[in-house]
């Protein structure tokens, strides 16, 4: 024998390894072991195999690759003797799994052994089959281990019983072969043969319904006066586990009861009287008896029986919530919420210690908690349950109240029967844990005060007061701006005062100074300064005295390095300084420069966040029916998908003052004076009379504004909100020629309008792709009667001095737009663009005023025959496309 591959004993390997302080020396101990094992296999070494396969086993342990002994546990399975073969068996479990091929060489080796004359070979052979054993190996093997079940040995026959239970989950086609074999172990005496027999028969009633019904059948009295004696049999030291009797046996019998008793009423019965036995005999105070609790509380649950034998089960989860192990409580709370579809009014009663779960220390338990909590929520409990949650709100960690406050505004979003309540708990909420409020709640609770009328003076004095304890709170800022913006004034005379509140006084200035401190805030992001300035702009109509005071305000972000709160400055201050006519104008017809939102659809905003809107339906919110109609979600200003809104359109005047002019169709005189006020109001704008063609009777219809809309029919829908939500006034203005002064004497900029030509909407073109060699220009028309569907003209220019040949180009777009293509003018892309190509294609769009246009292109060409490719996004298409 080599030198080299002189063996070392597996201690001195283990104490070599160990000796190692880094994981290179460990790694060069593993290779030289390695190589000595190698060169022993080569040398086919039979003195010395079964002590590297030990040490492969160690190596194997530790991370290192021993496929290259794989052969050697074949080899030592296959000897004669006891020792060889045990550690070839142990190698072979250890090193190999059912998917190996080399799995396949071992089966006869495996068969010779089970029909072995030494038991102990016989049990090596089961130990290694119930591991490993593959669906080739189990249809081959089956019927030796079936045998075996009635062999002598009763340790024989419990690893024959734990290796056909694997057998059966391999190929369920033979669990038929087992079924009588199986029921007969569970008459064994021998606790260990009992409990793998009860195991097999567990097994077998989940895989095949007609061993189910056979253990049902033929067992079940059998079973039932098992566990019976388990429960009654005195003190056994052969069995006893920490003063209870086999344990294991219990949790078992238990197991393959709840099996037979779902969905069986005769089965269910047979066995009420033991479960109840064992459920009150059993001792909670040792987490042995509490294992065996849990399993019969689950087997209440899950079979057929009456309410009390489940009061009892529910009582005994209430006492696991009072344990000081946490793993009890946790899994006792999670036994309750799946117990509460069976009987929630059982669960009610420990509403108090489900309660103080939620307080625990540990974060497992207080969230499941709180999901029992909220299953437990309804009409007649809701109050005093949203009492309990919000006082824990102050004191509860950071990283749970984002659970919390999500559940909290859950429940009261569910089941508010009165807006005031809802009201009250949601300022609550903002109060204490606003800054982990999603966005989708505090635009449900604005639409709630919308629909409040008579409670608006209420609201904003709440809102005026929480502000002002709890302003690092940045959702209920926003709110409380908002609110202001729109009801400031109920501030100052208590208007609409309830007999729970005090006479508070608040003056104009302090008024405005609330909301100064909100757009002043460091701490504030840009949608609440936006909201701030928005509302400055509306107390400069709801208190004129204070005009100039907030004028001084917007004037200070003027130069602001954010664009959106710079554009906003300069309109609001411009419409606060220079059109000081508008204003005189406007209050001869409205109260205010700019109105309050008109009344939101809660119904349907609530129905849009659920994510269908059906045509008509009526849902029951916050103790107010309400008919559903599809509107914009006027709160959501991250949307992008928004639908727009069937509402009667918007100018510029109506974007900027946030006003809505529309007239009373009713009136069959509304024409003339709608007429009359254009004329005044264009008169004093400076503007001129309005050179328009007569209108048509419904044309005539419409507010004053019309005349600086595009066309009356064709109007940009205007959300009551657009002054609380857009991002940017002056970028949804759509003007035409008569509305240029305007925008000039408001020191604006307004996108080209369509112009009608011919009885077709032409828009102005873009440069929709352009590279140092490739110029596209896109050029648009539509027809008046089809807006979904968009005709453009490419235009291709060569930049270079070089002629393009065998010109391709191809687009796509996304599912909801199709596009049609038509065969180019050409091919050949003359140089320095002399002359161009064009092409001609029809774009529609499945979601117009929903989702903007967008296109990826593909041009292909060659230069000189060699190819050519560029290729691009186009999304600068005009908006109104």
């Amino acid at each position: 024998m080599n030198a080299f591959s002189s063996p070392t004993r597996l201690r001195d390997m283990i104490r070599a390894i160990r000796a190692c302080k880094t994981a290179a020396e460990e790694r060069a101990v593993v290779r030289k072991e390695c190589a000595a094992i190698r060169t022993s296999i080569n040398e086919n070494d039979q003195h010395y195999r079964h002590r590297n396969l030990a040490k492969l086993m160690f190596i194997h342990m530790l991370g290192y690759p021993t496929y290259f002994g794989q052969m050697e546990c074949l080899k030592l399975i296959a000897s004669p003797g006891f020792p060889e073969k045990r550690m070839g068996y142990l190698g072979l479990m250890l090193l190999l799994d059912e998917k190996q091929e080399v799995l396949m060489l071992v089966t006869n080796s495996l068969k010779q052994d089970l029909n072995h004359t030494n038991q102990y070979i016989v049990g090596l052979a089961l130990c290694a089959l119930g591991n490993i054993c593959s669906a080739e190996m189990a249809r081959d093997l089956a019927q030796e281990v079936e045998r075996l079940l009635d062999f002598r040995d009763p340790n024989i026959r419990k690893k024959a019983a734990l290796c056909s239970a694997r057998i059966i989950k391999k190929v369920p086609d033979l669990a038929e072969n087992f079924v009588g074999p199986a029921t007969a172990l569970l008459r064994e005496k021998h606790h260990g043969v009992l409990i793998t027999g009860v195991q097999l028969c567990t097994d077998l009633c989940k895989i095949n319904s007609e061993a189910l019904e056979h253990v049902r059948k033929k067992c079940m009295d059998g079973l039932v006066r098992a566990l019976k004696d388990l429960a009654n049999n005195a003190y056994s030291p052969e069995y006893d586990v920490a003063g209870f009797m086999d344990p294991f046996l219990h949790i078992r019998l238990l197991r393959l009861l709840r099996v037979l008793g779902e969905g069986d009423a005769d089965a269910s019965d047979s066995m009420n009287d033991i479960l109840a036995q064992v459920a009150t005999k059993i001792e909670s105070n040792k987490i042995i008896g509490n294992a065996i609790l849990y399993e019969c509380v689950q087997t209440i649950m899950s079979v057929q029986d009456t309410g009390g034998l489940r009061v009892l089960a529910i009582n005994i989860l209430g006492k696991f919530l009072s344990h000081r192990d946490n793993n009890i409580r946790y899994v006792g709370l999670n036994m309750l919420i799946k117990a509460v579809t069976a009987d929630a009014q059982a669960v009610q009663r420990h509403r108090a210690t489900i309660l103080e779960c939620i307080k625990d220390s540990d974060a497992s338990i207080r969230k499941r908690a709180l999901e029992l909590v909220c299953i437990l929520v309804n009409e007649t409990n809701v109050k005093a349950l949203t009492m309990v949650l919000v006082d824990y709100l102050e004191v509860s960690d950071p990283d749970f109240r984002v659970d919390l406050t999500e559940k909290i505004c859950s429940i009261v979003s569910k089941y508010s029967s009165e807006k005031i309540w809802y009201i009250d708990q949601m300022l609550k909420v903002l109060s204490e844990a606003g800054n982990f409020v999603k966005d989708e709640v505090w635009h449900a609770l604005i639409v709630v005060i919308s629909n409040a009328s008579e409670l608006h003076g209420y609201t904003v004095r709440a809102l005026y007061q929480a502000f002002q304890r709890s302003a690092e709170q940045e959702t209920l800022v926003r709110v409380a701006v908002w609110c202001i913006g729109e009801y400031g004034d109920f501030l100052i005379n208590n208007v609409g005062m309830l007999d729970v509140e005090d006479p508070i006084t608040v003056t104009e200035s302090d008024v405005v100074r609330v909301v100064e401190i909100a757009l002043k805030r460091h701490s504030s992001d840009l949608t609440t300064k936006a909201m701030a300035l928005v509302s400055l702009l509306k107390l400069s109509s709801r208190f004129p005295s204070r005009s100039e005071r907030i004028r001084e305000i917007v004037v200070q972000y003027k130069g602001n390095f954010v664009l959106e709160l710079q554009q906003r400055s300069i309109e609001f201050n411009l419409i606060i300084t220079k059109h000081q006519n508008i204003r005189k104008y406007l209050s001869s017809c409205r109260p205010t420069l700019v109105d309050r939102i008109p009344v939101l659809d809660e119904a349907t905003f609530i129905a849009r966040r659920a994510g269908s809107l059906p045509d008509t339906a009526s849902t029951r919110t916050n103790g107010v029916a309400k008919a559903i109609s599809p509107i914009v979600d006027l709160l959501d200003i991250n949307s992008d998908d928004a639908p727009v809104p069937s509402s009667s359109g918007g100018d510029l005047l109506h974007d900027l003052l946030g006003v809505d002019h529309s007239l009373p169709s009713q009136h069959s005189d509304a024409s003339q004076p709608s007429k009359n006020g254009t004329d005044i109001l264009l008169d004093l704008l400076c503007i001129g009379s309005p050179s328009a063609p007569t209108e048509l009777p419904a044309q005539r219809n419409s507010s004053e504004m019309d005349i600086l809309s595009p066309k009356p029919s064709k109007k940009a829908p205007l959300s009551p909100l657009d002054d609380l939500a857009s991002l940017s006034l002056s970028s949804r203005a759509t003007l035409n020629a008569g509305a240029a002064p305007l925008m000039d004497s408001l020191d604006g900029f307004a996108p080209s309008p369509p112009t009608e030509e011919n009885n077709v909407l032409v828009y102005p073109s873009i440069t929709a792709f352009e590279s140092s060699s490739l110029r596209l220009v896109f050029n648009f028309s539509k027809q008046p009667g089809n807006l979904q569907t968009t005709n453009i003209q490419a235009t291709f220019t060569n930049l270079t001095s070089n002629v393009y040949t065998d010109f391709v180009f191809q687009a796509a777009v996304p599912k909801f737009l199709q596009l049609h293509l038509d065969p180019t003018s050409g091919n050949i892309l003359t140089a320095s663009g002399k002359e161009s190509i064009t092409q001609n294609m029809r774009l529609t769009n499945c979601q117009h005023g929903k989702k903007p246009l967008v296109m990826r292109i593909k041009v292909a060409y060659k230069i000189n025959g060699k190819e050519t490719l560029e290729e691009g996004q186009i999304s600068n298409f005009p908006r109104d496309l």
